[in-house]
């Protein structure tokens, strides 16, 4: 079975039936590369386009592993060196690439929408590896694959979302995911990180709460997001350490959580910040484990991709 689909730009659109094959495709992949096997045939003579508008290390070199891993040729497009410093336009690299006859395009850019843009004008397989605060959806799926090895069925599990809600396209990737596969999300936040927006986006089918040791009492899994440093000169909140104390997960507040409540973090940390070191090294902290499920969802999600019509 294949997705019916040519491109994957977000999760909001994707079924339950679609994010579980991907999940399931997951799964033997990362027992391949985990184990003995480090690479496999399986794209080989493709070639996977990395084109990143902005300053990016996990989830490019995640994409440029997968890719590898299925024996797939990758571009590394040094946006700061190339053309588009000179005025080509997204459309016009795009169609470059596609001229050069790569199969792939991954794609991350502060624009919402420059993932469709560029999946309504091209031929190729697009991958939205982030567009601006709309979505990140292979994130998404990676975390849904960590929490559903660590606890089988979503349905039901009780979810926390904390921290900048409003910025966040890991936030709105992992709520549509969530809310999809049968959980109960929470999004925790301050209000000026938290629009009303959000509320109306999802409905009822998500609880908001400011307060957070309310938020995390009975929880299963706390998703932490990186506070954006430039969000204190906006004004939005008025110190870092006003923020922790507030809003930063620590030892003493995840005691208010489930015994077994997971720590996932999409990375990079501040530590001390929005993550205590003692959480983030702790034995509920799966975040490494989302590193390795990264690659195994990326490597399932070109596989698919490449056997869609």
């Amino acid at each position: 079975m294949n997705l019916k689909r040519k491109d994957l730009l977000d999760i909001e659109s994707l079924s339950k039936e679609e994010i579980e094959l991907i999940l399931e495709t997951a799964r033997p992949f990362k027992k391949l590369f985990t184990q003995s096997i480090k690479r496999v045939p399986t794209l080989r003579g493709k070639t996977v386009a990395l084109l990143f508008y902005e300053p990016s290390t996990r989830t490019r070199i995640s994409f440029e592993v997968a890719a590898k891993r299925l024996s797939a040729d990758t571009v590394d497009l040094a946006v700061g060196n190339s053309s588009v410093q000179k005025g080509e336009s997204l459309i016009d690299t795009g169609r470059t690439l596609e001229a050069m006859k790569v199969d792939f395009v991954v794609i991350r850019h502060p624009e919402n929408g420059a993932a469709k843009l560029l999946s309504d004008k091209l031929k190729v397989h697009i991958v939205n590896a982030g567009d601006g605060t709309h979505e990140h959806p292979t994130q998404g799926l990676l975390d849904l694959f960590t929490l559903k090895e660590k606890r089988k069925d979503l349905k039901g599990m009780r979810v926390v979302i904390l921290g900048d809600i409003a910025h966040s396209r890991v936030a709105r990737s992992n709520a549509w995911g969530l809310i999809k596969m049968g959980a109960k999300v929470t999004l925790c936040g301050p209000p000026a990180l938290m629009p009303a927006e959000l509320g109306k986006m999802f409905g009822k089918a998500v609880h908001i709460e400011h307060d957070l040791a309310k938020a995390v009492r009975s929880a299963d899994a706390i998703n932490v997001l990186r506070i954006q440093k430039e969000r204190m000169m906006d004004g939005l909140i008025p110190s870092f350490p006003v923020y922790t104390e507030q809003y930063g997960l620590t030892p003493k507040i995840l005691k208010l959580a489930k015994k077994d409540c997971l720590v996932l973090h999409p990375g990079p940390m501040n530590r001390g910040i929005e993550i205590a070191s003692e959480v983030a090294d702790g034995p509920r902290s799966v975040i490494l484990e989302q590193v390795t499920n990264g690659i195994a969802v990326r490597m399932a999600v070109l596989y698919l991709l490449a056997g869609s019509k």
